[in-house]
């Protein structure tokens, strides 16, 4: 399998410190408008890599890995979302990034939009994939679900074992993706399930003050409706959204060429109202 995706001339590797922790991320780099691309629970920047693969030669891309994911540090608390948030925020000013676009899926989504409420008009626009904007009782019961536990079963399996699985479960993923996901979740603190913990942010009031453009993407099968979409366009006219068809929450990994292409129409257009 080739593995084009990852484009070692490409994307280098760096860690900076914020908050007390050191985060670790991914970067093309280059004299382009910054895009800093948020993963989900349970995920880490390299498993955005197919999502962003057609946007490396048009934006400076930073994929870090929240605290408790991936290569960053792991604290034994401060996993809500403002904690998140605040360092994607030390993140931006540690890297000194000019007017940051910033796009997050799932539990990346939601931390985008704290972030980009607290940068403020310093944002260039924002992109949400299928983010966590879910009612407080589908919040509750995921959190009594007890998805931590779940995980904790799965760190007893070798990598091996579960790489076979996740192929049985999607095998239109590539291999490299597949990889990805399992050495993540193999990486995934249980701390960072803290994440879970209600109340989620008011995210109708999130969306209705984020003064900079904005893309909610969605699959007709994710956790984001085309209601919920429709009333969140309704609360901000910088905000539009797209549908994108046979798609469900694992969006940005079973159709990463299609929501890739969608971003980067929307933020061609975004920078172009920004420059004007």
């Amino acid at each position: 399998m080739s593995k084009m995706s990852e484009r070692p001339d490409v994307w280098s590797s760096g860690t900076c410190r914020t908050n007390g922790i050191d985060i670790h991320y991914r970067r093309t780099g280059g004299d382009k408008p910054p895009l800093v691309v948020l993963h989900g629970l349970i995920g880490s920047g390299a498993c955005l890599l197919p999502l962003v693969h057609g946007l490396a030669d048009r934006f400076d891309v930073i994929l870090p890995d929240a605290r408790g994911h991936g290569g960053s540090s792991a604290p034994d608390k401060g996993y809500l979302y403002s904690d998140l948030a605040g360092d994607v925020v030390g993140l931006v000013d540690a890297l000194k990034l000019d007017a940051p676009i910033l796009a997050g899926h799932s539990m990346g989504g939601m931390t985008a939009a704290v972030a980009a409420r607290e940068l403020g008009a310093a944002a260039r626009a924002l992109v949400l994939i299928d983010p966590t904007f879910i009612s407080p009782e589908w919040q509750r019961e995921v959190y009594e679900s007890d998805v931590a536990a779940d995980h904790r079963l799965s760190l007893q399996s070798t990598r091996d074992a579960l790489i076979d699985q996740a192929r049985l479960k999607n095998p239109s993923r590539s291999n490299e993706l597949i990889e990805h996901l399992v050495d993540a979740r193999l990486h995934t603190n249980l701390s960072a399930f803290e994440v879970l913990t209600p109340p989620n942010p008011d995210w109708r009031e999130l969306i209705s003050n984020i003064p900079v453009p904005a893309l909610l993407l969605i699959g007709d099968r994710g956790v984001v409706s085309l209601d919920t979409a429709r009333e969140l366009q309704s609360l901000n006219p910088l905000l539009r959204y797209e549908l994108i068809s046979d798609a469900g929450h694992g969006l940005p990994y079973d159709k990463p060429a299609q929501a890739g292409a969608v971003m980067g129409t929307f933020l061609e257009r975004a920078i172009l109202v920004g420059a004007g």
